[in-house]
């Protein structure tokens, strides 16, 4: 009954989405959250939508709505924003938690994050534990379950179970940091989530004009057309002597979960704009992509922008819409707002 009545009201969302686009007048892509919310990860659970993002003021801050529209911080009895992972894992440090995700494995939730080693020169990837997908979330862990140390350090884990049951991380050796490439790995997860096993295994790597030496952000999918591997690309942010940020997101099809990977020809899928039917967005990235009955939905954030595009607060707002296939290729449809 639950996921019924979230289908009808996002029926109705996506109903007024088309009225919204086929006006000409008005932006394609409108944020759904006006507050700052970074590398945003969406989960459904029961009747409502939780949003995960980077931290700003709670380690984890998170969201929940009815709609994917009408969103609202989750917060304690004293109003402040409730943080999803209170206490990082023993090995981290405070301040540098960046870009979780929620995976559900029967009553139980696990949460990978990123967060600075306080032993190594780099940030890690830990994973917590949770009976409640709005936590508190525990890492009992004495260090972090991946840490590419000579590749820069790892970062953007990114959760995903096949057909079959088995699970698998994908990441980002951070090599940009420390002057070196950046690649999108693949490693199989234990049937519990908490640890990795086998060996990692590089999917795609910094190899496009357009990714300015850096991918990141992975997500995989398993579409219509089969596995696909959706990643952000360029610096994230807004340089003083630019119109509009680089960020950009693109695809690329692989033959399993473990690849191998092929980048589609015609990326960048998503890249800032500025034009007067579109509207404007600058950075759009850090995608999640998650189903509602047989719909998909991709979340990600762009950077708030002035009412001429150009660098506004230095905030990241959370966008939602819907995404499908036509001819073997991804496809955007207009924001849900």
């Amino acid at each position: 009954m639950a996921l019924r009545a979230i289908l009808k009201r996002l029926a109705i969302a996506a109903s007024l989405s088309c009225v919204t686009a086929s006006a000409g007048a008005d932006p394609a892509f409108v944020p759904v959250f006006q507050q700052n919310f970074p590398d945003p990860f969406v989960l459904l659970h029961g009747s409502e939508f939780v949003a995960y993002s980077t931290n700003d003021g709670p380690n984890v801050p998170m969201a929940t709505s009815p709609d994917l529209v009408n969103w609202r911080f989750v917060t304690d009895a004293s109003g402040r924003k409730r943080d999803a992972l209170p206490r990082l894992g023993s090995w981290a440090k405070t301040g540098f938690t960046w870009a979780p995700e929620v995976l559900q494995l029967g009553g139980r939730y696990l949460l990978y994050y990123t967060a600075s080693d306080a032993k190594r020169n780099a940030q890690c990837i830990g994973v917590a534990e949770a009976a409640d997908p709005l936590g508190p979330f525990v890492d009992s862990r004495n260090d972090p379950i991946v840490c590419q140390t000579q590749l820069g350090g790892s970062i953007d884990a990114d959760a995903f179970k096949d057909a079959d049951g088995k699970l698998y991380l994908y990441f980002k050796n951070d090599g940009n940091r420390v002057g070196k490439h950046s690649s999108i790995w693949a490693q199989q997860l234990s049937a519990d989530g908490l640890s990795v096993s086998g060996e990692a295994k590089e999917l795609i790597h910094d190899d496009q004009g357009w990714e300015q030496k850096l991918v990141e952000a992975p997500t995989m999918v398993r579409s219509p057309i089969g596995y696909e591997l959706f990643f952000s690309a360029a610096f994230f942010g807004w340089n003083d002597d630019q119109e509009r940020s680089p960020y950009g997101m693109g695809y690329a099809t692989c033959s399993g979960p473990l690849g191998p990977c092929k980048k589609s020809p015609t990326n960048p899928m998503l890249h800032s704009f500025y034009d007067r039917e579109s509207g404007c967005i600058s950075g759009p990235g850090h995608q999640s992509i998650f189903t509602v009955g047989q719909r998909s939905f991709m979340s990600f954030h762009a950077w708030e922008a002035t009412s001429g595009c150009r660098k506004a607060a230095d905030k990241r707002y959370l966008y939602i819409a819907p995404i499908f296939w036509k001819d073997g290729k991804p496809q955007l449809g207009p924001s849900l707002r």
